[in-house]
């Protein structure tokens, strides 16, 4: 994912809401001000800061560790950071519109009255439980009348959602068979085309299989226990036995999944074949029916992502007994719909993906996924009414008067670098030239006028959220781009950079206090947001974004020279966060994270420079015995304060192409002026000698 804040894991559309993963979290106003990360400071907040400790040692500890000392995580989630308390206002301001609308009834039209019912239809508990398994029961005794392998191959095309996104959200697999994504070409830049990518498996990961560790053996012994449970609350027979045959195919799909770390590689990705090539290529599953299932057998052809999870996969659906996979059909089912069951399939799913796998005591009260689950289904219809009320035109311009000096200071760091080939300086140049800006929100909004909503059928009304995303993905198919879409609300704490598209997004509800403030120094808010913008930019030259022209097609637009130094300063990031180890038994994937990690040294760098540029040739202001330097270090590094559950720290690491915030924050260490600024000196824990610091861009 390209985004530079943490979010949610898209692990299905309900997994957020029915689950509460760490970083996504709402509360009401008076307890959102309470339970606030940091004080309402305009500037640094020096109160969190511990002198005691060196910043040369642990900079992140330093700018953080009186923070950290004082913060109680609450019990419904498995972290805390400085986002915590812009996701709980933006979100308490969505459940105030959602009210709001309730209350209104229909008099405001067609989209508001969806929001309404989609929010009381997840609320009807009563209803809910009074249901029980009915709505569930067709489906799934539609996979218990499977007769054989070409039913199950129809059925398993059935299943394919538009759930994955590689380069925007980073979400490389799905829990059905297989995930496509529709998005610009990587060989026609101006339509869209069908890629499809890995699936299967249930857990965050395949690392949750194949692991060694003691941790993920219990973690794997008690998802036996689940697996089981769930199919019991079912009412499955013989549950245990099932569960045993579901795990193990899992296993087996996860032995041949792509890893995180290798997903990135745009290059083998582009795997271009036709619908005559899956049969060739990939025997094992009836790929006629497949896609006759999917709906897609005029599609002529698809890039495939992991081409050889997809041979594995085929084999496995011909090799493994047919009463299996419709175990693992019926498994995957209950799980995917489990915000639209009764209680008990709800407290068994937090129970397992909550507190065990993120540490995370205490589930959100309903009202909170309720939220989660109509900005999912419904965002842009929220996002139209909260930009309206909350972003005003003056704190839209200023952020674009930011984003417009920070891209002027990447322009000049390109000039400037002496290793550059001149050709190669020039397309990157062409990159910045025709790179889209979007902030606040887009230039457009989706219509929804597809997808029926009612009052009293959450199932449904998730069911048909699903398929409805799905059949407008599928109908974009060949059509001309878009490069002003958003892939993001307005009322998301996030940004986003898109390759295919050559775009950035910055969303309202990051453009606000404590990452964006209008009476803070212009030090901090460069540091803070500046940092942002320049990571969302950088991102755009990053190992990943490298790969594509101004175009957003893939095409190589280096000299080998330039590329040769390019990879080398990457393998020197690689091996720096490859030695930060959070656990004695995990360390930090500097190959997985890379990208991130190259759009924060590269963002921080530019940032800094839009800073410096911003003054005019005047000094910065001290405030509070800071120099302006400090002052920007500082708020770049608390920009990524948090506190962690062990279990959803073990979980980031494991599944997540961002670093951990306490080593994000350390990035300021690959920057010359970071030194001067806090006089770090040879000997201390994070001292780089200047030619180790890692100068890409």
């Amino acid at each position: 994912m390209k985004m530079s804040r943490k979010n949610c894991w898209m692990v299905h559309a309900l997994a957020c809401a029915v689950i509460g993963f760490p970083w996504h979290a709402a509360h009401a106003e008076d307890a959102a001000k309470q339970d606030a990360p940091r004080p309402q400071v305009h500037g640094v907040d020096v109160s969190s800061i511990d002198r005691t400790v060196k910043p040369g040692d642990d900079f992140f500890q330093y700018a953080n560790g009186a923070w950290i000392k004082r913060v109680k995580i609450p019990s419904d989630r498995g972290a805390m950071d400085m986002s915590t308390a812009l996701v709980e206002l933006s979100d308490k301001r969505t459940a105030d519109l959602i009210a709001e609308i309730a209350k209104n009834g229909t008099a405001a039209g067609e989209k508001s009255r969806k929001i309404a019912d989609l929010f009381n239809s997840y609320m009807d508990e009563a209803g809910i439980e009074r249901k029980g398994l009915t709505p569930l029961r067709p489906r799934l005794n539609a996979i218990a009348a499977i007769h054989n392998k070409s039913e199950l191959a129809r059925a398993l095309g059935e299943t394919l959602r538009a759930d994955v996104d590689a380069l925007n959200n980073t979400n490389f697999h799905t829990e059905n068979l297989f995930g496509l994504w529709v998005a610009p070409s990587f060989n026609d830049s101006e339509h869209y085309t069908a890629y499809l990518m890995q699936g299967g498996l249930q857990l965050p990961d395949r690392e949750y299989y194949l692991s060694d560790s003691a941790a993920m053996r219990d973690v794997r012994a008690k998802y036996h226990t689940h697996v089981a449970t769930i199919l019991r609350l079912a009412g499955f027979s013989d549950t245990d036995s099932r569960a045993t045959r579901i795990i193990e195919l899992e296993h087996a799909i996860a032995e041949k999944h792509i890893s995180l770390a290798e997903d990135d590689d745009i290059h083998k990705a582009n795997n271009t074949w036709t619908q005559a090539d899956f049969a060739a290529k990939a025997p094992g599953l009836e790929w006629d029916e497949y896609f006759r299932g999917a709906g897609l057998n005029q599609q002529a052809s698809f890039i495939v992502w992991q081409p050889t999870a997809f041979v594995a996969e085929s084999a496995l659906v011909s090799s493994t007994a047919l009463e299996t996979w419709k175990d693992w059909l019926a498994f995957h089912l209950i799980e995917a719909y489990t915000g639209g069951l009764p209680k008990a399939f709800i407290d068994e799913n937090f129970a397992f993906y909550g507190k065990l796998l993120s540490g995370t005591p205490e589930q959100r009260p309903r009202w909170k996924r309720g939220v989660s689950v109509v900005n999912f289904y419904l965002g842009d219809a929220v996002g139209e009414l909260y930009v309206k009320r909350y972003f005003p035109p003056e704190a839209k311009a200023q952020a674009e008067a930011m984003v417009a000096n920070i891209v002027a200071a990447f322009r000049k760091r390109i000039d400037a670098l002496t290793w550059m080939n001149p050709a190669t300086k020039a397309e990157a140049q062409a990159k910045l030239d025709t790179l889209y800006v979007g902030v606040g929100y887009g230039e457009s909004w989706h219509d929804y006028s597809g997808y029926e909503v009612k009052a009293d059928d959450i199932f449904g009304n998730l069911w048909r959220g699903d398929l409805f995303e799905y059949h407008r993905q599928v109908a974009r198919l060949g059509a001309p781009i878009d490069r002003k879409e958003w892939t993001m609300t307005p009322q998301t704490v996030n940004a986003v950079n898109l390759p295919l598209q050559n775009a950035l997004s910055f969303p309202a509800a990051i453009l606000q206090p404590p990452f964006f403030d209008p009476q803070a120094p212009a030090a901090v808010n460069y540091g803070s947001i500046g940092g942002t913008i320049g990571h969302e930019i950088s991102h755009t030259f990053d190992s990943e974004g490298s790969a594509f022209d101004s175009k957003g097609r893939v095409r190589n637009w280096w000299t080998p020279e330039d590329l040769a130094h390019f990879q080398a300063a990457n393998a020197k990031l690689v091996e720096q966060y490859d030695g930060y180890k959070p656990f004695p038994d995990l360390a930090l994937n500097g190959k997985q994270t890379l990208a991130e990690n190259i759009a924060d040294v590269a963002g921080i760098a530019a940032a800094y420079d839009g800073y410096k540029a911003s003054l005019a040739g005047q000094p910065g202001p001290v405030q509070d015995g800071l120099t302006d330097d400090q002052q920007f270090f500082l708020a770049y590094t608390q920009s990524w304060s948090e506190k962690v559950r062990d279990a959803a720290l073990r979980q980031q690491v494991m599944t997540d192409t961002h670093s951990p915030g306490q080593y994000r924050g350390l990035a300021v260490r690959n920057i010359d002026a970071w030194y001067a600024a806090f006089d770090v000196k040879p000997g201390e824990k994070l001292y780089l000698a200047p030619g180790d610091r890692v100068r890409i861009w």
